[in-house]
Formats: structure tokens, sequence, C-alpha cells
């Protein structure tokens, strides 16, 4: 029997079948944003009843029979949403920690929290996966997993803003805010509306994990780490020791295939590998692909190579191949967390998954997912000890993987549409960005391994191959430093014209995060590294204007804009001319003529389709509020049926933040209030600050004149603190002024 909520969701795709339209014509014709149309249909949503009157009226259907229908789905809510597991695979063979595993799962269901403790390859990691793979059941929304790299090799530990980046991902949270404290407020949030199990791995300190915390809520959180963090207040530890005798034995047995008697070679070898699950297991994997070895031959070969505490490794290793042996040791110069047969082949120079599947049968590698592999920290610490030693060509192996990275992000990048570029190559841009979000820590990796190294073609190459992703996600932490390595890069290899575009997607990324003197400073550098090219030098016109705009100097904003048009023009590039001319009305607005305005938005918006004609519509609305208030508001409507219609999430915030003020000067406050709401619900996942402070400023002036006061203050408070922040004098003046005359008006 289907529930309210699917039988609604059934109603909604038949209007769908009867009205022949496609899902964005569909959501056009009903006023409805396509991406809230997707959810409903989809049953992630149960829409508003409004919506369901619209949607029927596009098909002629009565909606009142399904009234009864809407208000059992409004009232069950939707279908849950299916549970996200990000944990790795459990370990088939686990064995004993019977006692710790219940202090830990009991400690999850008192407190929320456990951390648990111990030397290096003890087994935390296996035991934490464990856990939460028996209370899985306990939290439905999921099972979470991070891997902070406290003690990877070659990686420095994850910082918290970036850790909390990537855990807010894991909630579908792509565009977070740019400071830590703010992603903290909002992953706490989040998970206050959920019962999930977060599994915080390899942990360097305390400091590293407090931001990562849950607040209230049904949430837990599992620590592991070298360190007993003894400072994480309300996160009790739980200490982890080597394994005793009958359990170290049990395990030994299990990975060696045999029903063991205990006897004085076991007991040797259990003690050359210390207890530590890690090596019992690989002492186990060498013994079973040895069937003419007995446990004394095991004892006395691992007694032999007792000079180092990876005797176990050493042991492991001897049973490989010299093909074997050799992946071994260059993997532990790989970049990266995990990797795929590709990369390993590329790091060898011939193909690797025959050699990978001996390395996970003997234990010195893992295989948690398919055809993604990883090394143990404890392992790939000693291959890269190997490598150092053993290993001439490591420099050479290094660069072969690094360029293969490179080279598949370029070849991924080509398949995404973007204005660089006239017509993306065949292929599947929901699959490349899939590739993207898969590789991205091994890409930042390489990226890093490539300044190290020297090779400066891969760190110059690489964060272009990586532009669109970087678009489509507003950046990311990592952004602004790797353009400017890759702009330095350029410049060492006398690639001009490379280096001029890397400084002006390095101003475009600081002034997405709203540091316009510092996106200024990396525009200005552009135009002077690649003179001569009209190309860029239109681009970066429109661009400095628009940072011209929100330093307060409109005239400097306005000649920029109307040298952009003319490059435009020259080179016969239509949308350009038409953003041009729509920022030329807005400066122009500004300055006092209206009327000069409404003639440059109207010609911007005769020149541009689709959605290049937003920002022409926007402007030619604006200017039109105060004399023609049916011809702004059919112009600000147009426009954000074209943001909708093309799933453009800042234009939509963008349009519904001007349809405020227009109806504001138009008197119509209540209404205006409305769209402002609208806009910062749109803005609040997409971390854009620079659109924040625009919308901050019209927000605050119309809540003043709806006779909100404190609504107001608290807005131009907020603004006042993002200006002094970014530095951004201009803003902050004009917020303090604005605040005066709230205070001032609500005291009269």
């Amino acid at each position: 029997m289907s529930s309210p909520h699917e039988h609604l969701v059934a109603q909604l795709a038949r209007i769908k079948e009867l009205s022949g339209l496609s899902l964005r014509a569909l959501a056009v014709r009903a006023g409805l944003s396509s991406s809230s149309l997707s959810r409903y249909l989809a049953g992630r949503l149960v829409p508003p009843w409004e919506a369901v009157v619209a949607l029927c009226k596009v098909v002629g259907r009565d909606p009142r029979p399904l009234r009864a229908v809407w208000a059992e789905a409004a009232k069950a809510g939707p279908a849950p949403a299916p549970r996200r597991n990000d944990l790795p695979a459990d370990l088939f063979d686990f064995t004993g920690r019977e006692t710790e595993a219940a202090r830990v799962e009991e400690l999850l269901r008192t407190t929320g929290a456990a951390a648990i403790d111990g030397m290096g390859g003890v087994g935390k990691t296996s035991l934490a996966v464990h856990v939460a793979h028996r209370l899985a059941g306990a939290y439905p929304d999921g099972g979470l997993y991070l891997d902070l790299h406290g003690f990877t090799p070659g990686q420095e530990p994850l910082e918290p803003q970036a850790a909390l980046g990537r855990l807010l991902a894991a909630l579908d949270i792509t565009h977070p805010p740019a400071g830590a404290t703010e992603r903290a407020a909002l992953w706490r949030s989040e998970l206050s509306r959920r019962r999930a199990l977060v599994v915080l791995d390899n942990a360097v300190d305390a400091e590293q994990v407090r931001p990562l915390l849950p607040g209230a809520g049904r949430s837990a959180v599992l620590v592991t780490s070298r360190h007993r963090l003894v400072s994480l207040d309300g996160v009790p530890p739980v200490s982890l020791e080597p394994l005793a005798g009958d359990d170290a034995a049990r395990l030994f047995g299990r990975a060696a295939g045999l029903a063991l008697a205990g006897d004085e070679a076991v007991d040797q070898v259990l003690r050359q590998c210390g207890g530590l699950p890690l090596a019992l297991r690989m002492a186990g994997a060498r013994l079973r692909h040895r069937p003419g070895w007995t446990v004394a031959v095991l004892a006395e070969r691992l007694r032999d190579n007792a000079g180092r505490f990876d005797a176990v490794f050493g042991m492991s290793l001897q049973q490989l191949d010299p093909a074997g042996r050799r992946m071994f040791r260059l993997l532990g110069l790989l970049p990266g967390t995990d990797f795929d047969a590709a990369a390993a082949g590329a790091l060898t120079g011939r193909p690797s998954d025959q050699v990978l599947e001996e390395l996970v049968d003997a234990h010195l590698v893992q295989e948690p997912a398919p055809g993604r592999y990883r090394m143990h920290d404890l392992v790939r610490d000693y291959a890269a000890a190997i490598a150092a030693d053993e290993e001439p060509q490591a420099d050479a192996a290094l660069r072969r993987v690094l360029h293969h990275y490179l080279e598949r992000a370029v070849a991924h990048d080509r398949t995404l549409p973007s204005p660089h570029r006239r017509e993306p190559a065949p292929g599947d841009p929901a699959k490349t960005m899939a590739w993207f979000d898969l590789e991205y820590d091994n890409l930042i990796a390489c990226f890093d391994a490539a300044v190290r190294l020297g090779a400066d073609e891969v760190v110059a190459e690489l964060p272009e191959a990586m532009r669109v992703w970087f678009f489509r996600h507003r950046g990311t932490d990592d952004q602004a430093r790797l353009l400017e390595a890759a702009a330095a890069a350029a410049g060492r290899l006398g690639r001009d014209r490379q280096r001029a575009a890397l400084l002006a997607d390095l101003g475009f990324a600081r002034a997405a995060a709203g540091r316009v003197t510092e996106a200024l400073a990396a525009y200005e550098l552009a135009e002077r590294a690649g003179p001569g090219d009209d190309d860029l030098a239109a681009g970066l016109a429109l661009r400095i204007g628009l940072v011209r705009r929100d330093l307060g100097d409109l005239d400097a904003a306005r000649e920029r804009f109307r040298r952009a048009h003319d490059l435009f023009e020259k080179l016969g590039r239509r949308p350009g001319q038409a953003q041009a001319l729509a920022f030329d009305g807005w400066v122009t607005l500004r300055l006092g003529r209206p009327d000069e305005a409404v003639e440059l938005a109207r010609a911007s918006v005769a020149l541009a389709d689709g959605p290049a004609r937003i920002t022409g519509l926007v402007t030619l609305g604006l200017a039109l509020a105060p004399t023609d208030p049916a011809g702004s508001l059919a112009a600000l409507r147009e426009a954000l049926a074209l943001a909708e219609r093309h799933d453009l999430l800042h234009n939509q915030a963008w349009c519904h933040q001007h349809l405020g003020v227009a109806l504001r000067i138009m008197g119509s406050v209540e209404e205006a209030l409305d769209h402002h709401r609208r806009a910062f619900e749109l803005l609040e996942p997409l971390a854009e600050v620079q659109l924040e402070i625009d919308c901050l400023h019209g927000y605050a002036e119309t809540c003043r004149v709806a006779g909100r006061p404190d609504e107001a203050v608290a807005l131009l408070d907020r603004l006042i603190g993002l200006a002094r922040e970014l530095g951004r004098p201009h803003d902050e003046r004009l917020a303090l002024a604005a605040r005066e005359v709230v205070v001032r008006g609500a005291e009269g």
C-alpha cells in the first residue's frame, strides 16, 4: 500500500505526463523553480498547496480533489532519504576487542561521543569502523567517515576549516560559508536535525577535532587518534593496547587460514608482531602463501629480520616478485589518500592490476572499496623509507603519476560546458563532476607534490583543468592558494598569457569571497601580464568595473564597463557587450541618471539571448521602479524566470533581492520582505559573500521602511562585521550611516 506522499508524487507525475512539457518548461509555466519541481517529483519534498494549484492550472485540472491527498502527505512528510554510508568496509576477520567495543558502544549511547587512542597499527580505525557498522541501525541518517590525516606520511593534517567543508559536502552542502566558525555552526545545525554517526579518523590533536563535534541532537561522533585527547571535553577516551595472547593468536590463525595450537613458535611470531593486528595479518598472509612453511619456519625468518620493528612488513615484501616489490616501494611516494589501478600503473610505467591484487593478498595494500586502494600509514612509511634507499628513479616515477592526474583532469574538464571553449568534448558532465569529487583530495596532493618537485608545467596547468569544477563549487579553501602558485609557475615558464589568465581567475575567486581589494590587485597584475590580448582585456575590464563598483568608485567603474563594451564589440562577442551595457546602466542609475540607465539596460536586453539577459532585465526593472511599476515588475519577473529555468541559484537570489527593492520603492513592503527572505534562503548554502553583502544592504533598508528597526539593525551589524573582516571601507561607511538612520528613527 502506498503512503500519502507516494500517492501525491504519483498524482504530480501524472500532471507532468498530461502537460507534455519538459520539467523546466512545466516549472516555468507553473511559476516554480525547476530545482523545486524536481524535488517534488522525486518525493524529496512536499510541495506547498499553492504549487499543487499552479501545476493543476497548467493542465486545466481542478486541484480540489487533491486537497485531501496533499494534506495527508504534508502531515506525514516526505519519505526518508536513502541512508548515507561513507564508512570503509568492516573487516571480515575482526577479532577480539569485545570489552573495548562494548565500552565504545555504551559511550555513544549515553554521551554521544568517544575517542579511541593507541599506537599506530593497534587497530583504532578497525574498531571504530566495526562499531559503526554494528550500530548502523541506531543512526538512520547515515554513517559519515573522514580521515583527518593526523599522521599520514607526506600530508599535513587536515585543517578544521577544510574538514568542515568536506563534512558539509557529505550532507550535500556544496557551498559552505567561508569561515571556520560559520562552518562549524552550520555543521552543528545540520547534525541537530539528523541522527547520524560521524567517524573522525586519525586526528592529530584536540584542537583539530573540537570544531567538528556535533552539538545538541541525537547524532554521535567517534574519534581515533594516536594521542589521548584528554582536553577534548565531553569525549571520553577509550585506550587500546596491543592484542593479548589468545586474541592475537586467533587473529594470526584466521589470517593464516590455520587452526593453530599454542606452542613456542606461535608465541615467537606473536611477540615479533607486538600484538599489532596489522602485523599479525601480514604474518598470517605470509604463512598462508607459503604452504611448505611451518609456523617455526616463519618465526625463524622473522627472527632473522628482527633488526627493525618492521620485520613483519619485510617478510611480507619478500613473498613478492621484483615487480611487486618495486610497486610497493613506489606506492610509498604516491601523493593523496587512495588510488586506482591506473594511478598505480602510471607510477610504475606498466600495467598494475595483477600486482595490486598480490599486494592486497599480502595485506600490504588495502582495498576499502572495489577498485580503490590505500596503504596503512605505517606501511606507507615503510615503503617510502625503502624507496628512499633503493629506488633511483623515484622522481621520474612521481613525475609520471603527476602527469597522469593532470592528463585525466584535462580530459575530464574538456567534457564540461564553459565560456572558455566553443563546444565541450563528448562525455557525461555528471560523471565528470563525480570524478573530480572523487579525486579532489588526490589532485590537491598532486599539486602540492608538483610544487615540492618543481614540476612547473603541472603546477601551472592543473588549476586551469579544475576551473569549471571550482566555479560550480564557487571555489574551495584551496583555490586561491593553487592559483597563486600556478601563476608564479606560469611566469617561470615564460607563459605570459597563461599567467594572466590564472591571475584573472585568482581575482574572480577573491571577489566571490568578498575580498574586493585583493581581487583588484590580482586583476591589475593580470592586465600587466597579458598586454595586447583583447579577449583577456575585455573580460578584465568587465571584472575590474565590478570591483570598482563594489569599492564605491562609480565613475571609474563606468569607464571600465565602457572599455569592456568596446572590446567585446570589436571581438564580435554579443553576450559580453550585453553584460557591459547592463552594468554600465547599473552604475549610471546609481549616479542619478535613470533615463540613461533605462536606455542602456534596454540595449543590453536587445543584444542578449537566454540567461545573458538577466543582468539587463534586473537593471531595467530597478530603473523603471519609480515611474513604471508594471514595466519594472515584468522585467524583474522575466529575469527570475530565466534564472529558475536554467537553475542559476545565485541569479535567483539576486533577482529576488531586487524584486524586494523594487516592491519597496512601489510601497508593497510586506511583499518586498517576502522576496528578501527568499533571497537569503537561496543564499544560505551558496557561501557567496559578495552577493550576501549586496542583499544585506537592500534587506536592511526594507526592514527600516517596514518599521522593523531591530531586524534592520541586526542585518546592518552583520554587514558591518563582514565589511571590517574583508577590508571593505565603502560598505562599512554605508552600513554605519544606515544604522544611524535606523536608530535615530526608532528613538524619534
